[in-house]
């Protein structure tokens, strides 16, 4: 089987033979431009990364720098904490027990307590199981009204008729209302009740999955239906719909694909575009493509929601547009800063949670971090200090949020604490507009968010903490006043919310990788992007560095038309590097290999490290370690799950998430389900992985380095140093040439899901950006290349030169 490749891949580990020495080959790029950029400047110059954070000397960005150390810090604790416990631990139980564990070994039986879910809630946290209460965990009753009252009881409920009104006599509405006033779950259903659904389906767009999935599912309560039959959902890799549906939810990237199949939005008769003030990448297209087609069909309605007042300038954009303003229910908020800066904000928000809880009358609390490790080591510190406390303390019940969290989880936020209690949600910016949680009178609102920025260093987007706008402030403050007065504590000096803040976020489509949008709008036949009809045009050199992206990977033409390959690229809902592998993958044949390590690409980390078993966790992942590198590990993986029939407790003993293995399986079907609609053969290539390694080159040849005599490796493309992490298959048996998925910044540059590869593939399957370099020149590459001495810390900086005088260059201006 496919896992017993080690042996073949240690007989190739280095692709070259004696004769045909690494060394001997100079890879260089080609310089020329592509015909339809020429004139617009180098398509992969060095572009500045997007300003997205006002002041980078002020306070506030300081401390997002020093949030990363401080996390770091309390890691390594952590770590060692848990080694000197372990060490413990074993100090008396050294025997002969030290068997090698095989991931292929079929499972024992016997002890089987020591597997399963059993084993999970042992791995569980402590103040995790404590939310979860083993699955028991009951709160107080949501409310007593019934569903008729509840969405009678909501701020829109009085205005239905006028709206209505308002909908029938224009074709555009932008309407504005304070989260909560019930826009999102009721104008869909005042849709159908008003006749809009006779001529079509009526198509709400959000931001969010997890908003789209909780919508769609207390839309259908409301309407009395299942959920998927008259109203329903799509989100990527999940279509939850059928014939029936007349309201269908969506995330705004799923009505984009749709756009690619049919432009004018035939099957729709009214679409909301909701949240429209987040301004994601994916919405701001369908502004440009929603108002073309508006234009062509007079009877399409197109309604604009947002929850805050930029709504004038979504009216200029659609044709001066009637703005329609829903009242909220909002009480005064009374906004608290800190005197200093805060150095460490999350140490800062648990003491001030803890005050809060101690000093102030009821009502619970809201904190806005900005990821899953901020939320968990906060739920962690919380849950210990509470249990310092004692019992006489009133109890806390700590809830996290977040977009990896179980559905059941992520609903028990919902729900009220019973008396004598208080709940405090910890929650990342989800819950500022996407999430409407009752019960709330304090707000903590630490200042940050995590935000996807396109690094022109690394050609991809990296998730970074900066400070959120003035406008994100004002919506997380009124989270506090819609039950009744409330309190925001703002952990920034009201000087930094003046002077540090930027009036309004930066929109996603002027800070992030347009290659994957632009290709489809070229799909949609729209090939004049440099004047497409954007609300806010992103700048001129991403969309040139994206269009030359797309040329390298031979998606455009010389004239920057759209190739065969490119638009069976636009077909599949992936980034075009990996589009390109899959579809490369048929004609190398190994198709059926490259889906299921595309599909496990897809999804987030398959390793599970729990913090308290990171050195077993490791131990287990190195067993599917494979020489040729991590993308064969994941299907080494992936093949050993299916070999164990998919079963649970295989998981847990190999530290393997379930759940994310299910979802790389769900996305391994539908993209299934697209190759065979286009005809594109599953065909396994058996032992002969190279051919694996040739598609992923193929796909990632821009993402390649080469060793560096000194250290580590240098990118190719830049030149920059970049390490094999040490959790890498390759980590210990370095090969001189390499392609990575991506690169991630930590303590260094690392690259993550490395696989070695033959330098003459670069030439072979990308020729517009390779080429073979003259043996007898100098490389660029190597001209680049610095020749540090060794370094002696007795002598003087310039001892090694053999004049020992460095050499002064005359400089007039001086």
């Amino acid at each position: 089987m496919l896992l017993l490749l080690r042996t073949l891949g240690r007989e190739m580990r280095i692709f070259y033979s004696k004769e045909s020495d690494g060394e001997d080959y100079e890879v260089e790029i080609v310089e020329e431009e592509p015909e339809f950029l020429r004139g617009y400047g180098k398509g992969n110059q060095e572009i500045e990364p997007v300003k997205v954070v006002k002041n980078p000397d002020g306070s506030m960005a300081q401390a997002a720098l020093m949030q990363s150390a401080l996390s770091k810090e309390r890691r390594e604790a952590k770590i060692q904490a848990q080694r000197e416990k372990d060490a413990e631990r074993n100090s008396g139980l050294r025997s002969n027990s030290t068997r090698i564990l095989d991931p292929m070994q079929e499972r024992e039986l016997g002890n089987d307590e020591d597997r399963g879910p059993m084993r999970r809630d042992k791995d569980m946290p402590e103040w995790m199981k404590h939310v979860t209460a083993g699955g028991k965990a009951t709160y107080g009753r949501r409310t007593n009204l019934s569903m008729k009252e509840q969405r009678e009881s909501l701020p829109i409920f009085s205005l239905k008729k006028a709206l209505l009104q308002a909908m029938t006599d224009n074709q555009i509405l932008v309407v504005i209302g304070e989260t909560g006033s019930g826009k999102t779950t009721q104008i869909t259903q005042y849709a159908v009740e008003a006749g809009f659904a006779r001529k079509g389906r009526i198509g709400c767009t959000q931001p969010r999955r997890v908003a789209a999935m909780s919508v769609a599912k207390r839309v259908a309560e409301e309407f009395g239906a299942k959920l998927g039959q008259e109203v329903g959902y799509t989100i990527r890799f999940e279509d939850c719909t059928s014939q029936d549906t007349i309201i269908k939810y969506m995330t705004d990237g799923m009505l984009l694909r749709e756009c690619l199949v049919d432009p004018d939005l035939m099957s729709y008769s009214l679409i909301m575009l909701d949240e429209a003030h987040e301004r994601t990448i994916h919405t701001d297209v369908l502004f440009g493509l929603l108002k073309a087609a508006a234009k062509k069909r007079p009877d399409l309605k197109l309604i604009i929601t947002s929850a805050t007042l930029d709504a004038v300038k979504f009216s200029e954009y659609f044709f001066e547009a009637p703005i329609f303003t829903i009242p909220g229910r909002t009480f005064p908020v009374e906004i608290l800063y800190t005197r200093e800066p805060e150095t460490d904000y999350l140490d800062a928000a648990h003491i001030t949670v803890m005050q809060i809880h101690l000093t102030e009358p009821p009502g619970d609390i809201l904190v806005f971090l900005t990821g899953q490790e901020e939320i968990d080591t906060s739920c962690e510190v919380l849950y210990e200090r509470m249990k310092a406390l004692g019992p006489d303390v009133p109890e806390l019940i700590i809830l996290p949020v977040y977009g990896a969290l179980p559905s059941e989880m992520q609903t028990r936020i919902f729900d009220p604490a019973p008396p004598g209690k208080r709940k405090v949600v910890i929650a990342t910016n989800i819950a500022e507009t996407s999430l409407t949680i009752d019960g709330i009178y304090y707000v903590v609102d630490p200042g940050f968010v995590k935000q996807k920025i396109y690094n022109p260093k690394s050609g991809m987007d990296s998730l970074v903490v900066t400070p959120i706008s003035q406008a994100a402030a004002k919506q997380r403050a009124g989270r506090a006043g819609r039950t009744g007065p409330g309190k925001c504590y703002r952990l920034y000096t009201e000087r930094a919310y003046r002077d540090e803040m930027l009036p309004t976020p930066v929109p996603e489509i002027q800070r992030t990788n347009l290659a994957s949008t632009l290709l489809q709008l070229k799909a949609m036949g729209i090939n004049n992007l440099i004047d497409f009809d954007f609300m806010d045009a992103p700048p001129l050199d991403s969309m040139i560095t994206a269009l030359h992206q797309l040329h390298t990977l031979s998606a455009l033409d010389g004239d920057g038309l759209l190739t065969k390959l490119g638009r069976r690229m636009a077909e599949f809902p992936l980034e075009p590097s990996l589009a390109k592998l899959l579809i490369m993958s048929v004609e190398l044949g190994c198709s059926d290999e490259v889906l299921t390590i595309v599909s496990m690409l897809s999804v987030q980390n398959v390793f599970y490290r729990p913090k308290e078993k990171q050195e077993q966790a490791d131990q287990k992942k190195a067993k599917f370690h494979q020489p040729e590198g991590d993308h064969m590990t994941l299907l080494a993986v992936y093949n050993s799950w299916k070999h164990h029939h998919f079963s649970q407790p295989w998981c847990f003993e190999n530290y393997v998430q379930i759940r994310t293995l299910k979802r790389a399986q769900d996305i391994r079907k539908q993209l299934l389900g697209i190759m065979d609609r286009h005809k594109l053969d599953l065909v396994s290539c058996g032992r002969d992985v190279q051919r694996i390694q040739k598609a992923i080159c193929s796909g990632f040849f821009k993402n390649a380095a080469k060793r560096d005599p000194q250290d580590g490796y240098r990118t190719l493309v830049d030149g920059q140093n970049v390490f094999i992490h040490p959790s890498s298959a390759l980590f210990q048996n370095q090969p001189e040439w390499v392609v990575y998925h991506e690169l991630v910044m930590t303590t260094k540059e690392y690259m993550r899901e490395v696989t070695a590869i033959d330098p003459r593939w670069l030439v072979e399957f990308a020729p517009s950006f390779f080429k073979m370099g003259d043996s007898t020149k100098l490389s660029a590459f190597k001209k680049n290349q610095k020749i540090d001495p060794l370094f002696d810390k007795y002598a003087d900086a310039n001892a090694w030169r053999i004049t020992r005088v460095k050499k002064k260059i005359y400089n007039p201006n001086r």
